[in-house]
């Protein structure tokens, strides 16, 4: 049977942010983009920040995969959204996972994939900034 919400334990918030994600979509001018893929479940995420003055403006993200693929995606752009880099390095999996009011064990895979496209977005900034003579 494929996985549906209805048929695995998640919490309200996930099903939440599974039915109505938040920050769904691509930025055009990104300062970092992430991506990230897990072939064992199929689950592919892209991140996408927008950084001023050393803060992330706006995060948005496309995901390819499951439920808590999905919820995860959209809680790491919630929690990111105002921090400085530095703050978004020490969002962990489990911060996202907590925020989401926890996930199946089954699940927790998602929320490291989440962290690993944060980490993967921010590292392409600066490498970014490294290599842009403008900034």
């Amino acid at each position: 049977m494929p996985e549906t919400p209805e048929n695995t334990q998640y919490s309200q918030n996930v099903l939440e942010h599974f039915s109505h994600p938040h920050n769904v979509g691509e930025i055009p001018d990104a300062d970092g983009i992430g991506n990230v893929g897990n072939p064992v479940c199929g689950d592919v995420m892209r991140l996408y920040i927008k950084v001023k003055g050393g803060k992330i403006v706006d995060a948005k993200f496309k995901t390819f995969g499951c439920g808590a693929a999905i919820a995860t995606s959209s809680m790491v752009t919630d929690l990111v959204k105002g921090k400085t880099i530095e703050e978004a390095l020490s969002i962990s999996n489990k911060a996202v996972a907590e925020a989401l009011g926890g996930l199946p064990k089954i699940k927790m895979h998602c929320s490291v994939l989440a962290e690993e496209a944060l980490r993967s977005a921010i590292e392409d900034y600066k490498k970014r900034q490294g290599n842009d003579s403008k900034s």
